[in-house]
This record gives structure tokens, sequence and C-alpha cells, in this order.
């Protein structure tokens, strides 16, 4: 096995720059640990080379959303595989429009999927941050050709939000061919104002440890599988699977396995079900589960009616802090569609009641300025506690 490579990767368009060493990486030549060109080096994790996969490509960083941050081992047949499946359900290979950084997994995985067609993808720069302009722009210099007929970018659910409020922003959207929407949950007003409007919208599910989304509205690409296990954790299974974490034996076998018939399993740290129709439904994560009086309140749905019912609300993260007479209380982070509007933790409990069980019903909310993030439209739950119990 070459031994892993540091690949730094630049902001803006210079992260082209990469695709030579992620087309050697996938053909099997030199396995590359891609990390943020502005960052510090990482060092590479303490491992045994007998331990990693054959076919090895990428040692992509998770975000860290148990505790420290892990490398999983994605090989160049997974990765592969992933493309493959990923333009299966879109409807055929594309052009790529690049709108996420290219060192987490969403963002690599435009780059790859890119390699995969034999396309060169556009770069948005987000250096300094993203606007509707700026998307706008940067689409219109997405042109297809040859055997890449369709148009196709990849967004977290706050880009998507802010282009669906702008005309032009909406309007370049509504030109591509498959919009992928995934890194955190979507509030599901959004979801439906957008469709509404002509977004060809597809909702993903995934992570570092499975190649980004293997999930799509619900339902597992091709190449990947999905059940929910007894304590209802979402187990996740496929080509696309990692071969476990880089120099973390232990956390690998707690993590993975491999059933009988060879297929591989990532056993998440999501609660979830499926619909009535065999969908797969995210219900929000084990460890955000608040209990509060005796009962268990899932994040997920208080901020699914938050985003439903509350006209005025633009995003919403619920989340459980430490309380004397509760155990723990529901509290809400908000921002507003009017940055100058008001908005009391009176005012959404009444409008809420009847909605929502009375345990549901949010005892703080703290309306913020922006979200804050964790990572690609990851919201930060440790600040955002942090941020409320400074408020009290």
């Amino acid at each position: 096995m070459t031994a892993l490579q540091l690949l730094p990767v630049p902001a803006g368009p210079d992260v082209l720059d990469v695709l030579p060493a992620l087309e050697a990486a996938v053909a099997g030549h030199s396995p590359v640990l891609p990390y943020a060109a502005a960052d510090t080096p990482p060092s590479v994790p303490s491992h045994d080379p007998d331990d990693l996969p054959d076919g090895l490509a990428v040692a992509i960083g998770t975000s860290g959303s148990t505790g420290r941050p892990k490398r999983a081992l994605l090989t160049a047949q997974g990765l592969e595989r992933s493309a493959w499946a990923t333009h299966q359900v879109l409807g055929g290979s594309g052009a790529w429009l690049l709108a996420m950084p290219a060192h987490h997994i969403a963002g690599l995985q435009v780059l790859l999927r890119s390699v995969a067609a034999g396309v060169t993808p556009v770069v948005l720069d987000l250096r300094d941050g993203f606007s509707a302009d700026s998307f706008v722009a940067a689409s219109a210099k997405v042109h297809p050709s040859g055997p890449a007929r369709r148009r196709y970018t990849s967004l977290v659910p706050t880009q998507l939000s802010r282009l669906v409020d702008d005309p032009a922003g909406l309007e370049a959207l509504c030109r591509f061919d498959g919009v992928l929407v995934g890194g955190a949950a979507t509030p599901s007003a959004l979801v439906e104002q957008a469709r509404r409007l002509g977004v060809n919208l597809n909702l993903t599910y995934g992570m570092s440890e499975t190649a980004g989304g293997c999930v799509y509205d619900g339902s597992p690409l091709p190449v990947s599988r999905v059940h929910v296990d007894n304590d209802r954790h979402v187990v996740l299974g496929g080509d696309t699977v990692a071969h476990g974490y880089l120099g973390e034996p232990a956390l690998s076998r707690d993590a993975f396995s491999t059933d009988l018939d060879g297929i591989r399993w990532f056993r998440t740290d999501d609660l979830g079900h499926f619909d009535d129709e065999g969908l797969l439904i995210i219900d929000g994560r084990a460890d955000d589960v608040i209990n509060t009086g005796g009962l268990k309140v899932n994040p997920g749905v208080v901020e699914d009616a938050m985003s439903r019912h509350l006209d005025d609300v633009l995003d919403v993260v619920v989340v459980g802090l430490p309380d004397a007479e509760w155990g723990e209380s529901v509290c809400a982070a908000v921002t507003l569609v009017d940055p100058t509007g008001r908005l009391t933790t009176a005012q959404v409990r009444e409008r809420l009641r009847g909605i929502l069980p009375d345990a549901a019903l949010p005892r703080r909310v703290l309306v913020l300025p922006a979200i804050p993030q964790r990572g690609p439209g990851k919201p930060d739950r440790t600040a955002i506690r942090r941020a409320v119990r400074g408020s009290a």
C-alpha cells in the first residue's frame, strides 16, 4: 500500500489544481488525505499500513459531531460506485457546479463525480462567502457537453434558502436538472416551497463514512442499503461504506461490520423510521434527544413544527439545556426572515400550542443574527447551547 499523501485543498478556483491528485487516487496510484489548504497540515494518525484496505483512495475527515474528527477510509471502487449510482438516479452524467468547500465529503464528491463524467466542474468562489449573485454568475458558466448532458449542483439548506428567496437566484437554480441538498436537516417548509417553485430538488442523506449521500429522497442508491435496528438507529450498508477509520481500530470495530454476504454496514448515531411508503425518515441524532419531565422530545419534530407554522422563522435549531425542575428544557435558537423583527418565547409557545405536545413547547427562544455552523450546513449545537445559556 502506497503511503497516504497529504492533499491541501485550496479555496476558490484554485481548487481545480487538486484534480490530477484525485484522478491518481481513484486510479489506485496514490491515496490522499484532503484538508483545507488554509489550515495547519494535520498529523496523520498512527496506523499499521497492513490495516489499510486494498484500493484505498481517500481518507476523508468526518464532521466531528460526536467528538474529535476521524478519517474515514474510502476506496476507489466505493467512490466510483457512488458517482455511478448518483448519476443513475439523477438521469445521467452531468456538468457540476461546486458550491461547497472541497475538503469536506460533499464538495469532494462534486469533484469526483466530475472526474467520473470526464468534465471539469465550475467553481463558485466562496472565499468572500456565499451569495445569490455569485451563484447566478457561476451557474451561467455550467455548460453540458458530450455525454455530460445535464447540469447539477450540491448545496446545504442555508444556501438553498437564500437562493429560493432571491428571484435571480431562484431562476438560476431552476435551470439545474438536479439540485442535491444535504449536510443538515432541510426544513419541510423550505422543501415544499422550493419544489413548488420548480426546483429539481433531491434530499440526500449520508456522511463521510458512506462517501457522502447514499439515500436520496428516502430511498437508498442502487448500490446502497438501509435498515433501522431495534434501538431505532439508522444502519447504512453497501458499496460506498468506508473500510473503518484511519488508526482507530477500536472505533472501527464498534461502528463498522461486514455480514455473511460480504456487505459492509455502518451504524450511525441517527434515529429514524420508515414511513408508509417505505421511505427513510430521519428523526434526529440519538444524543440530541431531550429528556424533559420524564418525556423524550426529538428536536427534529420541534424544528419541523416551527419551520412549518412560524412564517417569520427563517432557520431554527432546537437543543436541550439542564433544568433543575424538568431535568432538561426544550430551547430554540432561530433566525428571522426580517432581521429587525422580534419573536418571544411566549409567542412561540402560544402559536405552537395544540400543534406540539406541551412538553415539546420551547421554554426559551433566542433570536440570533445567524446560526453558528460547525461545517458546511451543519449547526454547531455546542455553540448554540452556550449562546442560549448565556441569554438567560
